[in-house]
């Protein structure tokens, strides 16, 4: 029996040729089948060289599984969510590796609804089915039919804001290597259409699976300097620059200055309870401090959850909160069935720009101020749970306290840190925050790093 490495906590991902070919595509279509009986099921994929025959092959194994299969083309992954919740389906995944290298692809797949299939939902007996390639006889192969929601994905996405109150602004909108570049396109078709005076200027908006913008991750500091360069040149309002399947959106400010993902979460939290009060926020437990005060001072219920989009979307739903964002710039709304979005984030936040009258460093400024963070720093550590063991030593003694939802979080009268292993990756992540104290977190995050660093 084959072992398949491509299986991951929350989805699929592998190095192409060994780890993930059309044979375990195929195989990873057929196990779905068996595991979950859909009768339809949508798949879409990005612009990676590969993800067209991946996905066919998927296509194949679905069908043969009796599985009547609905291609929707390129594809970014929230699209894949749109129709799970959209279109009558009883499934549908998405080929993507989102912001890995070119050598890579993957899958994220959903149920009916845009329910998440992760470890403990399912994926764990589809790896199974696909390893062993055994599978019962079924009585009919399965349809394929191609169709486009994008037409009612846009639709639906600008029913997020009203654009009479947009104000003229002047966006950068940076699609990496144009995987977001159809949806771009179509939005600023509907702005012209509704005579909103938005102005785009775009760059990387055609699709190229070669990636000659480089690896789509805009959370590299190499990846920003495009983005960055092209507000400041055009004088533009704001800066967007979107991931490999662009489920997550990053903003740049009218200085180019890159804005961190955490700030954003306070800005939408804030705007979402102040049209709703009392509602529920969802958070992880990365940077906390900003968000906390921003939503119990607009009358809103602080809920946090455990990092990841499958324990965010899980607790969305427990809780019906309105909206959840983690620092790693995923945004999630309930009126989008608890998932995250890349494209209503930027929407809301040039709305607010508008109707606020002030520019996007306006708006976050004070709380940089208030709460200055260290962002989110990686290491590479042969034992992540000896390091994590050497900065409690040092530090648990004089925690007011300690939380351990993910990780280890620990809080003190002035600054607070939370540092756990990765749910992806072989690294260990650090954030740091203080209260007004720009020296206080930079000190800290310098000495937990080199209790981190000690061998």
């Amino acid at each position: 029996m084959t072992t398949l490495t491509c299986f991951k906590a929350y989805d699929i991902r592998g190095r192409l040729g060994d780890e993930l070919n059309e044979d375990i595509a195929w195989r990873i279509g057929r196990a779905f089948a068996e595991q979950f009986k859909p009768k339809r099921v949508a798949v879409g994929g990005d612009v990676r060289l590969t993800s067209e025959a991946l996905k066919l092959a998927l296509a194949n194994g679905l069908m043969d599984g009796g599985v009547d299969v609905i291609d929707l083309g390129l594809t970014g992954t929230e699209e894949i969510y749109f129709s799970a919740f959209h279109l009558d389906v009883d499934g549908a995944i998405e080929v993507t590796a989102s912001h890995n290298p070119i050598d890579y692809n993957g899958m994220k797949l959903v149920l009916g609804g845009a329910i998440p299939v992760s470890g403990d939902s399912g994926l764990h007996e589809v790896r199974k089915l696909a390893e062993a390639n055994q599978f019962d006889r079924v009585d009919r192969r399965g349809t394929l039919t191609r169709q486009s929601v994008l037409d009612d994905y846009i639709y639906h996405l600008l029913g997020y804001i009203d654009l009479k109150k947009m104000k003229p602004l002047k966006l950068v909108v940076n699609a990496g290597n144009g995987a977001a570049g159809h949806v771009i396109d179509a939005l600023e078709k509907a702005f012209a259409c509704a005579r909103a005076p938005i102005q785009l200027i775009k760059l990387n908006n055609e699709p190229d699976g070669t990636f000659p913008h480089g690896i789509p991750n805009p959370l590299l500091p190499e990846n920003r300097a495009a983005t960055a360069e092209a507000v400041r040149a055009h004088k533009a309002d704001m800066g967007i620059a979107w991931d490999g399947d662009f489920d997550r959106c990053f903003l740049f400010d009218e200085h180019g200055e890159f804005i961190e993902g955490y700030y954003i979460v306070g800005l939408l939290a804030e705007a979402f309870l102040q049209n709703n009060p009392g509602e529920k926020i969802i958070h992880d437990p990365r940077l906390t401090w900003n968000t906390v005060e921003i939503v119990k001072a607009t009358g809103g219920v602080p809920v946090q959850s455990k990092t990841g989009h499958a324990f965010i979307k899980e607790r969305m739903r427990a809780e019906n909160a309105i909206y959840g964002g983690e620092m790693s710039a995923h945004h999630y709304f309930r009126d989008f069935a608890y998932c995250d979005s890349g494209m209503i984030p930027w929407l809301l936040v040039a709305q607010l720009v508008s109707v606020k009258d002030k520019a996007l460093s306006q708006l976050v400024k004070e709380r940089i101020s208030q709460f200055p963070s260290s962002g989110e720093i990686n290491r590479k550590v042969p034992d992540a749970a000896a390091a994590i063991a050497r900065v409690r030593g040092e530090y648990e003694g004089h925690a007011s306290l300690i939380d351990e939802t993910d990780g280890i979080s620990m809080e003190y009268g002035s600054w607070r840190f939370n540092l756990r292993s990765s749910n992806t990756e072989p690294v260990l992540r650090l954030n740091v925050e203080s209260r007004g104290d720009h020296g206080l977190m930079l000190q800290h995050t310098e000495r937990i790093l080199q209790l981190v660093d000690a061998r």
